[in-house]
């Protein structure tokens, strides 16, 4: 029987029914799909292009910086900070926008057309940095405020289809696929990109130009692949009926408000997400922030830097599947307390990397693929199994806060470190604190007796 005919158990609004494999793969491929914006906008070439925007803007150029300053919205600030400082503030935003986004998306019953709507926001403002040239980095600055919003807002809803399309037992594979099938996806469009990196001269075009229209194919890329989704995804019937009469969003306010007030009734839920949201910021840090450090601190070119970070995404798939076969065997909880014990290792090493030394910086970049994706699955699985049912968005709306591209307080303790020190290396060793704050606040998880407390079955294996 095809994955399309398999059959499928009686919908009722209290028993919300599991996907067919026709769905969980068109579930992958909103990652595929929205990776693109992680790995070519965010990981690879917004953050140098701004910077070189605004560089343009404060009359200087690279090394000549290290005095001058640019002026967005009359504050001083260095160059080299703008792009942290608006990473810091487009996930300021989310924090307003991302839980009402959840809780919205648990109260309507068009939850793939809120999915559509962020999604196609979100790679509209990415495309829209085909105008981002001269010294336009208020322009920038604006489109990527914009973008990182919405594609915060679409994982949101995309993540809480993931308890309504795997069982317990089945979700830390489903959700290591997921991640596995973004980052091969990402990899995919970035591998486009180098080539084209690669191949500027023979192009006829300048580096920034190359780094222009990658940013760009991101976009283009993200609302291409949306449609598969959209096209494979259900709908399915409210475990709880909205309030009649009142508008969605009202209700949408209404049940964040709930929320946050319920989570005192799930305190290892929210003990959980604490840790979450400290180690994971560190690791989104590193994300954006890594060819930044690359380019401006080891002395990089684009020639080593893109095609490492490449690697990256095809060693980050693998990875992902690592790791999940690694969860099976030993547990998802352990399995992610070893993979913070690498992160951090790998942020003293790249305290301590000489400059100018491509290979050790490609070695760096390997570590970092084979913990990233697994990581961020098992987390993603994990937190799944601490929701009450039926308030998958909401939650995930306050987890999402920081997911993929949305961490604020590692790129605005970077972005203090440099602007203070003007070092990169002091502002990168900054980030351990995030590591080693998360392994102490997950370690102190009793996880079983969280899945529990939240009404859920525990996995046979933690």
């Amino acid at each position: 029987m095809s994955a399309v005919e398999t059959p499928q158990t009686p919908e009722t609004p209290g028993s919300p029914q599991l996907s067919t494999k026709r769905e969980r793969v068109g579930w992958y491929f909103y990652d595929w799909a929205n990776s693109a914006f992680s790995t070519t906008v965010v990981t690879v070439f917004l953050g140098p292009y701004l910077t070189s925007i605004a560089e343009k803007a404060a009359g200087c150029d690279g090394d000549a910086c290290d005095d001058a300053v640019i002026h967005p919205l009359g504050i001083a600030i260095a160059p080299g900070a703008l792009f942290p400082y608006t990473v810091s503030l487009s996930v300021f935003l989310t924090v307003f926008v991302l839980p009402v986004v959840g809780a919205v998306a648990d109260r309507s019953p068009r939850k793939k057309q809120l999915l559509a709507l962020f999604a196609y926001l979100g790679a509209a403002a990415t495309t829209g940095m085909l105008f981002l040239t001269g010294d336009r980095y208020l322009l920038g600055a604006a489109l990527f405020l914009l973008a990182n919003v919405a594609f915060g807002a679409s994982v949101v809803v995309y993540n809480s289809f993931l308890p309504q399309i795997s069982s317990e037992e089945d979700r830390d594979r489903v959700s290591s696929l997921g991640w596995a099938f973004g980052y091969l996806g990402g990899g995919l469009l970035l591998l486009l990109n180098v080539a084209a990196v690669l191949m500027k001269d023979s192009l006829g075009m300048s580096t920034g130009d190359i780094a222009r229209y990658s940013i760009v194919s991101a976009g283009l890329w993200w609302a291409g692949f949306t449609t598969i989704p959209l096209l494979r995804l259900r709908n399915r019937p409210l475990l709880e009926p909205p309030t009649a009469g009142v508008n969605v969003l009202i209700d949408g306010f209404r049940q964040l408000w709930h929320t946050l007030r319920s989570l005192k009734a799930y305190p290892l839920t929210l003990f959980f997400l604490v840790a979450y949201l400290i180690y994971n910021d560190g690791i989104q840090t590193v994300i954006a922030l890594a060819s930044q450090y690359g380019t401006k601190e080891l002395g990089l070119s684009d020639d080593v830097l893109v095609p490492t970070i490449l690697m990256v995404q095809f060693l980050a798939f693998a990875g992902a599947l690592l790791l999940g076969w690694l969860a099976k065997r030993y547990g998802a909880w352990k399995t992610l307390l070893g993979s913070l014990v690498l992160w951090t290792v790998i942020i003293v090493i790249a305290y301590f990397l000489p400059a100018k030394e491509p290979l050790l910086f490609v070695a760096l970049g390997g570590g970092i693929g084979l913990v990233l994706g697994g990581s961020q699955a098992l987390s993603r699985s994990l937190f799944s199994q601490l929701i009450p049912k039926g308030r998958e968005g909401e939650y995930f709306g306050i987890y999402e806060i920081s997911d993929k591209g949305t961490s604020w307080l590692g790129p605005l303790l970077f972005g203090l470190a440099y602007d203070t020190t003007r070092s990169y290396r002091v502002a990168i060793i900054s980030l351990l604190v995030f590591f080693v704050a998360g392994f102490l606040a997950l370690l102190a998880v009793p996880i079983r007796k969280a899945i529990e407390q939240a009404g859920n079955t525990p996995p046979s294996r933690l």
